[in-house]
């Protein structure tokens, strides 16, 4: 059985009823996405993934902090079925505001452990990159530890040693404890639904608890967000433009070990701004 298949007969179990369609969607590099079309004239969104049951905690984690996501309404190991959101376009004016403000409220919502506030209960991935999530008591050593070293031994060797020299001095850069937002984790363009301009809702999070601006420092990576988004979300702590690299810094590694030597480039720039 190919994944079409596969997820399809997983989201009719799921939802007891078969699907009279099923559309593949543009944009699931790491994942089989799927739009059915249901007998009552309802449209879900299927999804396979490397884990369906820990992004469906995500998006709901996601929503009670009062992000817009899509409803979840069945998963499994296997699949992910959720909410069809309305989507033409990209943001525009109004809508990076409404983004902006969202994500100021989503990164105030409480909820992080105690003891331990950075990370995530459960490891994620993208693709077969693993993304590590165990908990740390303090932020700089969560950074470390899970987003720079385990890049480690997948990099050049000349790279490594400079990531590794960024690990060893991450104290110096990062703050020890900020508040711990919830994170999407991957908060790229293509992950930000828009129609007609307006904010339709966030999709596929690889969510943890850490600095806020690392989900700022990612939609700044791969775009550049209207003057709105800044007005919405609101001032920044002082020193963010140099915590910035450092935070783009992750997403870069990721997509150099996901699709190689030309995003080798990015990474060294990354690394000459940070001065490692």
């Amino acid at each position: 059985m190919d994944e079409t298949a596969r997820i399809l007969a997983e989201a009719a179990r799921l939802l007891e009823i078969t699907p009279r369609r099923a559309e593949p969607l543009a944009g699931g590099d790491l994942s089989l996405v799927l739009a059915l079309d249901l007998p009552t004239g309802e449209r879900v969104i299927a999804k396979g993934g490397p884990r369906p049951e820990i992004e469906a905690r995500m998006l709901r984690a996601l929503a009670e902090a009062g992000a817009r996501v899509p409803k979840v309404i069945a998963a499994s190991r296997g699949c992910l079925v959720m909410e069809a959101l309305p989507q033409s376009g990209g943001l525009r004016g109004a809508g990076w505001l409404e983004l902006g403000e969202m994500l100021r409220r989503q990164h105030r919502a409480a909820g992080a452990p105690d003891e331990a506030p950075y990370g995530w209960p459960d490891d994620y991935a993208f693709g077969p990159v693993p993304i590590p999530n165990a908990a740390r008591p303090t932020w700089p050593e969560f950074w470390a530890e899970a987003r720079l070293r385990p890049s480690l031994p997948e990099l050049p060797a000349p790279l490594a040693r400079r990531v590794e020299t960024l690990a060893a001095q991450i104290d110096e850069h990062l703050p020890p404890r900020p508040f711990p937002s919830l994170l999407h984790g991957d908060l790229w363009a293509g992950n930000v639904l828009a129609d007609r301009g307006h904010l339709s809702g966030l999709i596929d999070p690889a969510c943890y608890y850490g600095d806020g601006e690392v989900d700022l420092a990612m939609l700044h990576l791969f775009g550049a967000p209207g003057p709105e988004f800044a007005a919405g979300y609101g001032a920044l702590e002082p020193g963010w433009q140099a915590r910035r690299a450092i935070y783009q810094l992750w997403p870069a590694l990721v997509h150099l070990r996901l699709l190689g030597s030309g995003y080798h480039g990015m990474v060294a720039g990354l690394l000459d701004r940070i001065g490692v």
